[in-house]
């Protein structure tokens, strides 16, 4: 990447958002950097496009040596790709992101992004990347009902893959998020929970831009 991490990164509008697949974190996180004037980033595709770039050289994105290379040579325009969505790509992405070579190899671009205040979403904002964020969300919801997000995404380009599957490979991306020795899903000791369950879009970002408003210096 081309960005590199200033000598002191700046958190005070930094809005960090983590939590599992499809909880609508990245919903939330677009729909806040642009009520509050924010860069936004979506984490996520920096490993989904580290991944598509292993798979593209015929490499294994478990390969530690494989994946870190990717991961150094990724450019922004990686991220513009319109293949990063999807099983393939789900299960490439988990794989490299437990690596952390490549994930120290990806810090220094989330951290130059946020140097002036950003909205950040992914799995270890909180917790790794701006650990002293003026506001930390942690968006979950049930298993079941992210599954049937994200298989409704899948159904809406075309996708045929079952519902039953998409809730398998869900679960499985779970456990690798959280049992990874690299920067773990977790909820950071000082982040709001919110969980969407229950809440439709439009409830969702009002209890998020109350907390966020809450959280943020004046400016």
């Amino acid at each position: 990447m081309t960005r590199s991490p200033p000598n002191d990164v700046f958190t005070a509008r930094i809005i960090a958002i983590d939590g599992p697949a499809a909880a609508g974190k990245g919903t939330l996180a677009r729909r806040l950097a642009a009520t509050l004037g924010l860069p936004y980033l979506d984490t996520g595709l920096l490993y989904r496009a580290v991944g598509r770039r292993v798979l593209d050289a015929g490499g294994d994105p478990a390969d530690p040596a494989t994946a870190t290379s990717a991961a150094a040579a990724l450019t922004e325009a990686d991220l513009r790709r319109a293949d990063l969505r999807g099983p393939h790509a789900d299960a490439a992405a988990a794989k490299v992101a437990a690596i952390p070579g490549v994930r120290a190899a990806l810090l220094g671009f989330q951290r130059g992004f946020g140097a002036t205040g950003a909205v950040l979403d992914g799995r270890d904002i909180g917790t790794v990347v701006f650990p002293d964020a003026a506001v930390k969300l942690f968006v979950t919801a049930s298993l079941d009902a992210r599954a049937h997000r994200r298989w409704l995404e899948l159904q809406a380009k075309g996708s045929e893959v079952g519902l039953e599957a998409v809730t398998k490979d869900m679960r499985a991306r779970d456990a690798m998020d959280q049992a990874r020795a690299a920067a773990p899903l977790h909820q950071a000791a000082d982040a709001h929970l919110l969980d969407t369950t229950g809440l439709d879009p439009d409830q969702a970002f009002a209890a998020a831009l109350a907390i966020a408003r809450a959280g943020l210096p004046p400016g």
